[in-house]
């Protein structure tokens, strides 16, 4: 099987903030989160933990598998979306003429940069190379693979393990701590 989970909330989600690769860690309410999966997902096999090196992500690992003998492997290519200069802007749907919320409104007209943010494909791209060399090999050796990371980079696995079109790209409702079995 493979498995991914978004980690838990940080402050910067309950301020509406866009994160990215901007490093924030949990706050009280995303570690009750990821102690509330910890719990729920407690009898779920997993043999191996992918993780993003971001700390809300590292920190969801820790507290999920806690008092679990499964290796946690960081990768930088699990790190989330970059949103450039965007990154930090609060309710950026507030704003109709804002460039970075085409990512967001409409995925299929996004393709290239704004503001120094990511492009689908380069998130694509790293994400693929990850699934390919990395938890595809282990879920075929017979391992249950466990993905801890964010709601963009989730997405782009999510839409490649099932061929979503690039206009589908948020329809897998990424949510936090909820976790979604791919294969």
């Amino acid at each position: 099987m493979i498995y991914i989970i978004r980690h838990g909330r940080t402050d910067w989600n309950d301020e509406r903030k866009l994160q990215g690769r901007t490093d924030i860690p949990l706050n009280d309410s995303g570690r009750e989160m990821a102690e509330k999966a910890r719990e729920t997902y407690k009898d779920v096999e997993f043999d191996i933990c992918f993780c993003s090196p971001l700390i809300r992500a590292r920190e969801t690992a820790d507290i999920l598998l806690r008092g679990r003998n499964i290796p946690v492997i960081y990768d930088d290519r699990l790190l989330e979306m970059s949103f450039g200069e965007y990154e930090g802007v609060k309710d950026s749907f507030d704003d109709p003429d804002l460039p970075v919320n085409v990512i967001f409104k409409e995925p299929e007209n996004y393709t290239s940069s704004v503001g120094g943010a990511e492009t689908f494909e380069e998130l694509f791209a790293r994400t693929g190379e990850f699934l390919r060399e990395r938890a595809i090999p282990e879920h075929e050796k017979g391992k249950s693979v466990l993905i801890v990371g964010h709601g963009a980079m989730n997405s782009s696995i999510v839409s490649q393990i099932r061929h979503y079109p690039i206009a589908q790209f948020w329809s897998a409702g990424i949510e936090n701590c909820k976790l979604m079995q791919l294969m």
